[in-house]
């Protein structure tokens, strides 16, 4: 008998794809499945993921928009900090540096503040200075990596959850057994499988695209701290 009952799980998942599909059911009707209908067959495995999912989203889109912004320049604005230091209105540049307010032009900033002392400690200021502002930047990036990694983990818990409740519902029927019992479990089983591979590769491409994006600004930042080391450097005129 239990058997005979694996045997029909295979058309069992076919008439699911065919249903969440549109596909005509025997009886020549067309059935669908809601997303909505689709995760409360998943149980709270596929709360949790949409949970997840929707707190991924959100770090993304405000480290994103964070980076974006941090990563914005002034193509003259390098040139002005040389005129003023070679001129010696020291002041004047720290106030363009204030009014930029970003991750080069406060890295900026604190080489000014430190000039007239020795070259070695002005750049190891300013290099603590590109570390605490890229610390800032990938704050809850880590938070997204580990969606990445434990959202298909969770949706294997939400098959092996759903297997178990298929199976106990089995055990639980006796002679009685109708494949339409084993439905709701395994429902759940390939739900949650889908649910979470969907939402760890989302994570992993959300991840990776910030992590470019937070290569792409350390970059910057080094080019500009070794512009400034050269401007400090520049006999001036």
């Amino acid at each position: 008998m239990v058997l005979n009952i694996l045997l029909q799980i295979p058309n069992l998942v076919q008439d699911t794809l065919n249903s969440s599909a549109g596909i005509p059911g025997e009886e020549g009707e067309f059935l669908s499945l809601s997303v909505i209908d689709l995760v409360l067959k998943g149980g709270w495995i596929m709360a949790l993921l949409g949970l997840v999912s929707l707190i991924t989203i959100y770090i993304f889109i405000g480290r994103y928009l964070a980076i974006a912004r941090g990563s914005r320049e002034d193509k003259n604005f390098m040139n002005i900090i040389r005129d003023n230091i070679h001129e010696g209105r020291i002041e004047t540049a720290i106030e363009l540096c204030k009014r930029e307010d970003t991750p080069i032009a406060r890295l900026i900033m604190k080489g000014l503040s430190r000039i007239g002392k020795p070259l070695n400690d002005i750049n190891a200021a300013i290099e603590n200075v590109g570390n605490l502002e890229v610390a800032r930047l990938e704050k809850n990036i880590a938070a997204i990596s580990t969606v990445a990694s434990t959202a298909p983990m969770l949706g294997f818990l939400g098959t092996v959850i759903g297997m178990i409740i298929a199976f106990y519902d089995m055990s639980m029927a006796g002679n009685n057994i109708d494949i339409q019992l084993l439905s709701s479990g395994i429902y759940q089983a390939m739900i949650t499988t889908v649910g979470g591979l969907i939402v760890g590769i989302m994570a992993y491409v959300m991840y990776n695209i910030l992590v470019a994006k937070i290569e792409k600004l350390v970059f910057l930042l080094e080019a500009r701290a070794s512009d400034f080391m050269d401007v400090l450097n520049e006999p001036a005129h």
